[in-house]
């Protein structure tokens, strides 16, 4: 799997949003202002979390964007479905009739299946919340510490 940009910028709007958004609605011009992406293309992505019902918007000259429910219920497998659609490893289409099944049902059994669980557990297991703490954490104390 390879997350795209669309994703990848979808999750920092997030971030952003989720930070910036505690007392009051966000202008997408600002998040994409602070995170260095095209506000065009930051419409686009939100009109797909808009969509999945992931963030609510208000028109106006003192609307923007606002998270539809607490970032510790917004999964990131619901953030890249909403992005991306299924992200998870298609199973091989073979015929019925076909001889040389076994192969492809053994790959499906041991390495799909299993990649397909671990990246569910994953992605469903990480929320907003954390990435917002992790981001937080490194704005906090990210600049002061170093590695040896």
């Amino acid at each position: 799997m390879k997350l795209s940009m669309k994703s990848r910028y979808g999750l920092r709007a997030l971030i952003d949003l989720s930070v910036n958004s505690k007392n009051e609605q966000v202008a997408l011009g600002s998040i994409a202002e602070r995170n260095n992406i095209s506000p065009q293309y930051l419409e686009q992505v939100f009109a797909s979390l808009r969509k999945a019902g992931i963030v609510k918007s208000i028109k106006g000259s003192q609307g923007g964007y606002f998270l539809n429910k607490p970032a510790e219920q917004i999964t990131i497998s619901e953030v890249i479905e909403a992005l991306e659609g299924d992200y998870r490893i298609e199973a091989e289409d073979v015929p019925e009739d076909c001889d040389y099944k076994a192969a492809p049902e053994a790959i499906q059994k041991l390495v799909i299946d299993k990649v397909n669980y671990e990246l569910e557990k994953i992605l469903t297991g990480i929320t907003l919340y954390d990435l917002e703490k992790e981001y937080q954490t490194y704005v906090d104390y990210g600049q002061d510490m170093y590695y040896i």
